[in-house]
């Protein structure tokens, strides 16, 4: 999709397929653009507000089809709310609602009419909020379809309306800004919806490395399974065993800072497909389980991300691929894996072996002393049940960071909350034949699983986040249409932005 800005004046002379319009409850507007455009298009906006029939509820949508003077072939209204509950994660989901009202009408091109001062925004926060709420809120994922593609509608062109020339230059940048970090979450949707006879870890690999020949200080390098075995990764070859599908550990560098800057290291699960090995899933909703990289396609999104907005921080994404299935050959509860690490793990349960592949990857992380270390992962259906579907869980080692990702997940609205890592939990994972051992049942398990990988990180600043809820979605939640999410993205952008900007 296009994003252009335009100064409405100007562009209420021109035809336009649709224009969308925010308004909270109360009152009209009685300044700005929004009276504006109701003047050009004869009193339609006052007159339906006036007999009750659009008053600005939240999420609250009316179509408006004017005979004005400008020749404007519909106003879409979206409703804000109470101006007192309103925030910019609330105007990201207007935005998909005027983009996904604008989807279903089958226009091509849609113009948002922007008032940063009326929302109580930022020109920055109000641009990137209302064109990342409409970009991700017209996601489809549709490679498959065959049938009936005709049918199939897009918004191809999304325009920015303001009223003041002054701000134009400033708005366009956030546009630009938006325009990429949304690239980079359908970047990862794409991967997270693939099939997984479609997304394997050669082809993951193939994606990274693509990506990585168009953008500037940018890297990709691909381990194959002799280098794992060099370096001793025995627990990601553990959980590759079962599987025809040679596994990749992809490597990620971006250096857009100091040559002595320190690189933060993002570091992602990447199960291509999960059947939980010897530990077989349920053959309910198996076909999910190809959403089990979304953690790896996010650090695979997020960095070309930061890329792209020329960040100036050094990063690195580690994503240990790999498929997970039973198999003559496959890993069986009882093993014993020796890590890179040197430490020794007992497999109980061959469903948990996230928690196995994320171990060496995290020990190698070691190797770029890092500032910091975040690894992100569908990691255990437990967080889903403490935290639900919504929201990411939260455990690391260094209140500093933790503190970081904070501030970010309320700028961009991915929502986390943390769990306790107390010291209590650390006995939890202890083996009796083995150093520590994969799985310690269900009691805790997002928290256990948290307290295995701490053991692997060395001592360096670390947070893990449990995506396990958030990445692949049962139902519609506002710009996150049903499927694949995204997750992690635009937190991590939005980090590593500020990161920049303190360091």
């Amino acid at each position: 999709m296009q994003v252009k800005v335009e100064n409405n004046q100007l562009f209420l002379k021109e035809s336009i397929e649709a224009v969308a319009i925010f308004l909270f409850e109360g009152k009209l507007p009685a300044e700005g653009m929004i009276p504006v455009i109701g003047k050009a298009a004869n009193g339609l906006i006052r007159q339906i507000w006036k007999q009750n029939d659009f008053e600005g509820k939240l999420y609250q949508t009316a179509i408006l089809y004017p005979r004005g003077d400008a020749d404007i072939q519909r106003i879409i209204l979206v409703g804000l709310g109470k101006r007192e509950d309103f925030s910019a994660d609330k105007m990201r989901s207007a935005g998909a609602k005027a983009g996904q009202t604008a989807l279903s009408l089958k226009v091509k091109s849609l113009a948002v009419a922007l008032e940063a001062g009326e929302l109580g925004l930022s020109w920055e926060i109000a641009t990137e909020a209302s064109v990342v709420g409409t970009i991700l809120g017209l996601y489809q994922f549709t490679d498959f379809k065959t049938l009936d593609r005709e049918t199939i509608s897009e918004v191809e062109l999304l325009y920015v309306l303001i009223q003041d020339n002054k701000n134009i230059p400033l708005v366009k940048k956030a546009a630009e800004r938006a325009e990429k970090i949304c690239r980079a979450v359908y970047l990862t949707r794409n991967m997270v919806s693939a099939p997984a006879n479609e997304m394997t870890p050669s082809v993951m690999a193939r994606e990274a490395l693509t990506i990585a020949k168009g953008l500037k200080k940018m890297k990709t390098t691909v381990l194959e399974a002799a280098d794992m075995k060099r370096l001793g990764m025995n627990a990601l070859l553990g959980v590759a065993r079962g599987s025809e599908e040679p596994s990749k550990f992809i490597i990620i560098e971006y250096r857009g800072g100091g040559k002595e800057q320190p690189p933060v290291v993002l570091v992602g699960k990447a199960l291509t497909f999960d059947s939980g090995g010897i530990s077989l899933k349920p053959a309910e909703k198996m076909d999910e389980m190809k959403s089990d990289m979304a953690g790896g396609a996010a650090v695979i999104g997020a960095v070309s991300a930061a890329a792209e907005l020329h960040l100036p921080v050094n990063i690195v994404g580690l994503i240990p691929a790999t498929e997970n299935l039973p198999g003559g050959r496959a890993c069986k509860p009882g093993d014993i894996l020796k890590s890179m690490s040197g430490k020794t793990i007992e497999v109980i349960n061959t469903d948990a072996e996230g928690r196995l592949i994320l171990a060496d990857a995290l020990a190698y992380a070691g190797r770029f002393k890092p500032a910091a270390i975040i690894d992100i992962a569908t990691l255990t259906g437990a967080c889903i049940v403490a935290l639900g579907d919504h929201v990411m869980g939260m455990m690391g080692t260094d209140d500093n960071l933790k503190t970081r990702i904070k501030k970010a997940s309320e700028q961009t609205g991915e929502l986390l909350w943390e769990l306790p890592l107390w010291e209590n939990y650390q006995d939890l994972v202890k083996s009796d034949i083995a150093d520590y051992k994969n799985s310690t049942g269900r009691p805790g398990g997002a928290i256990t699983a948290a307290a295995f990988l701490s053991k692997f990180v060395g001592p360096y600043p670390w947070v893990h986040l449990d995506i396990a809820g958030p990445a692949w979605l049962t139902k519609d939640q506002g710009y996150n249409p049903k499927g694949a999410s995204g997750v992690g993205v635009r937190l991590f952008v939005q980090l590593l932005t500020n990161w920049s900007d303190v360091d």
